[in-house]
């Protein structure tokens, strides 16, 4: 069983987090909602309300086998947190699963693990990608490694698909 951290804020892509949390749930992995505060209560951009089950502070990246990153707005808030961006950084290095969609591609950026990569992303950070080193590609899913890239919401199956793949 592999436990799974995914990285969430304010205006998170609903779906983005609930599809790919549920699919690891159901899979047999533990799934933990980590962002800055424990406790704090944060809302999707479709109205879902989940609660941060660990801080930024309180996780290390020895405590997770992989990490994902929905995407909406929330990426944006969580590139601003050092530690959030340790975690991946660090999962990174020690070549656990990465997982990110839409937006998350910015925190994939401010952790600099794109540099010389294939990616892919919601289009309208392609360049911010481009910027920080990556080779930008428009694919439902794009795997180059650990990194486990995807568009949007429409690309969930795929997204999801792949993820479970490199968890087990």
């Amino acid at each position: 069983m592999a436990r799974v951290a995914f990285l969430v804020d304010e205006m998170f892509e609903d779906s983005e987090l609930q599809v790919p949390y549920d699919a690891v749930r159901k899979a047999g992995h533990e799934a933990v909602i980590v962002g800055k505060s424990a406790g704090a209560q944060v809302t999707g951009k479709k109205g879902t309300k989940v609660t941060i089950e660990k801080g930024s502070g309180d996780v290390r990246p020895d405590d997770f086998d992989a990490v994902v990153v929905p995407g909406g707005y929330s990426p944006d808030k969580v590139r601003t947190d050092e530690k959030l961006v340790g975690l991946v950084r660090e999962a990174n290095d020690a070549n656990k699963p990465i997982a990110a969609i839409c937006h998350a591609g910015w925190v994939l950026a401010e952790a600099d693990v794109v540099r010389g990569r294939t990616v892919t992303s919601y289009h309208s950070i392609r360049t911010d990608l481009v910027n920080a080193g990556a080779t930008w590609v428009d694919k439902e899913v794009v795997e180059d490694g650990n990194l486990i890239t995807s568009r949007r919401p429409d690309d969930l199956p795929a997204f999801c698909d792949a993820l479970l793949r490199h968890l087990s």
